[in-house]
């Protein structure tokens, strides 16, 4: 069932996310960009920059690829429209994609049948985090390119490798795959007990503000530490060589087996798209902005 105000809710914080980068990502490109002392990496950053303020002044998306989206939701127990959420959500997609407009990037599996709508099946992609005790939901949208996927993966680790091992792995990624992905780059870390939670740890490490550090200490350090390494690579800006290859570093982790290490790796691209908003629910009219 779809509820009407959170459909337009949706579509409307697609629409901020397509148009605009989150504050914290184009603070970040603004120092890399002013650090920088490579002529051909300050033309670069220029055109970038070029093209952010095109995108605001015309009302469309900051990149041709406008990625396949993908839903983040923290749903309070109290809230009572939880039954209409997926419904809003898949609905809310359509009706960006026609208004934005955004590219249809979602192709069925199989049939390679692209659906034109950007919907499809399991797509827009839909992760749960129920929170107790709760009456608010809250959504974030991260908009997936091609490229900046094209870098993802997620392994499990041989016995005894341990963390050096997954900082060889997230090495190794990047210095082979990281100029497809339009850098400079926001990469996301997860560790984990097994390939698929460390993937999707990884990918909400994306949605943490750039600057933030995990709260545990050596997590914090090993953040430090593989941004610093990164950047002495000199991937620069849309890996054509330049000072600097990262926007940020995220880690996020969960406990694991003792004998296994599973290490999984999320890129986000220069313009890395994701929006946020939290809802309540309104005795007067259903629904309520919260916090955007």
């Amino acid at each position: 069932m779809i509820n009407e105000k959170l459909t337009e809710i949706i579509a409307s914080l697609i629409y901020r996310s397509s148009v605009e980068l989150p504050p914290d990502v184009m603070s970040a490109l603004e120092g890399l960009a002013a650090r920088e002392d490579s002529p051909l990496a300050a033309e670069l950053y220029g055109c970038i920059f070029d093209n952010l303020k095109k995108a605001k002044e015309l009302n469309r998306p900051i990149c041709q690829d406008t990625g396949a989206l993908q839903f983040f939701l923290k749903a309070g127990t109290k809230f009572p429209y939880l039954d209409d959420v997926e419904d809003s959500i898949r609905e809310g997609v359509m009706r960006a994609t026609e208004r934005i407009p955004l590219r249809p990037n979602v192709v069925e599996s199989f049939s390679e049948r692209n659906t034109g709508g950007n919907v499809g099946t399991l797509s827009p992609w839909i992760e749960w985090e129920i929170v107790k005790n709760s009456s608010d939901l809250t959504v974030e949208v991260y908009m997936a390119g091609g490229g900046c996927s094209l870098a993802g993966r997620s392994k499990v680790l041989m016995p005894l490798e341990g963390y050096a091992g997954a900082v060889k792995f997230v090495f190794d990624t990047i210095t082979e795959w990281g100029v497809n992905a339009c850098p400079p780059l926001i990469v996301g870390i997860g560790i984990g007990a097994c390939a698929p939670t460390a993937a999707m740890l990884s990918k909400k490490a994306l949605l943490r503000p750039l600057g933030s550090e995990n709260p545990n200490q050596k997590a914090a350090e090993t953040e430090k530490r593989i941004k610093d390494g990164l950047n002495s690579i000199g991937i620069g800006p849309l890996g054509m060589s330049g000072k600097e290859s990262v926007l940020g570093v995220n880690v996020e982790y969960a406990a694991h087996h003792p004998a296994t290490l599973a290490v999984g790796l999320s890129v986000g691209c220069w313009a890395t798209r994701r929006g946020k908003i939290t809802v309540g629910a309104d005795g007067k009219d259903g629904i309520e902005i919260k916090e955007c």
